[in-house]
């Protein structure tokens, strides 16, 4: 790929991402979106890395009106990474995310997950998605995602920003 089609590729993410989110707030006013936190029985990190953003994220995405968040978690869940969860999920924390509008928030919890990914994500969102040890992330993890990693394994402290 050249320099030039790398940039027109990126823009045309940044532009997608961004109507996506216009939509998104037309539509619902106050966004909330939920993210899995989900390990490997050996400690790894699940992380999905979309089609339309870059960066790798815990899989996840809007809550839709009329949805729980609970439901919103089990459909991202295996639509993104084909796995369900296995038991009750738990609140991890709240976490305002002015990185896409002043008025999303996500919930991030902790998930059991039972299944096995498949060899290729079979969602159009998805351009890939890996297990993942914590000292061995991906350059380009979503800052909110290392933040979250790092209360989990380390017992750093929550903030209140994504």
């Amino acid at each position: 790929m050249t320099f030039t089609a790398e940039k027109e590729l990126s823009l045309g993410r940044a532009l997608f991402s961004r109507a996506l989110h216009t939509y998104f707030l037309m539509r619902r006013g106050l966004t909330i979106g939920v993210r899995a936190i989900v390990q490997s029985d050996d400690g790894k990190f699940l992380l999905v890395r979309h089609t339309y953003t870059v960066g790798w994220h815990f899989p996840g995405g809007g809550v839709e009106k009329g949805e729980t968040a609970g439901q919103a978690l089990r459909n991202e869940l295996l639509q993104e990474a084909g796995l369900k969860i296995a038991n009750t999920p738990i609140l991890h924390g709240v976490f305002h995310n002015d990185g896409v509008s002043k008025r999303d928030h996500v919930l991030a919890y902790l998930c059991d997950a039972e299944g096995d990914l498949d060899a290729k994500p079979t969602s159009i969102e998805i351009a890939e998605f890996r297990y993942f040890d914590f000292e061995d992330l991906p350059p380009d993890t979503d800052p909110g995602t290392v933040r979250r990693i790092n209360e989990v394994v380390l017992g750093n402290l929550k903030t209140e920003s994504w």
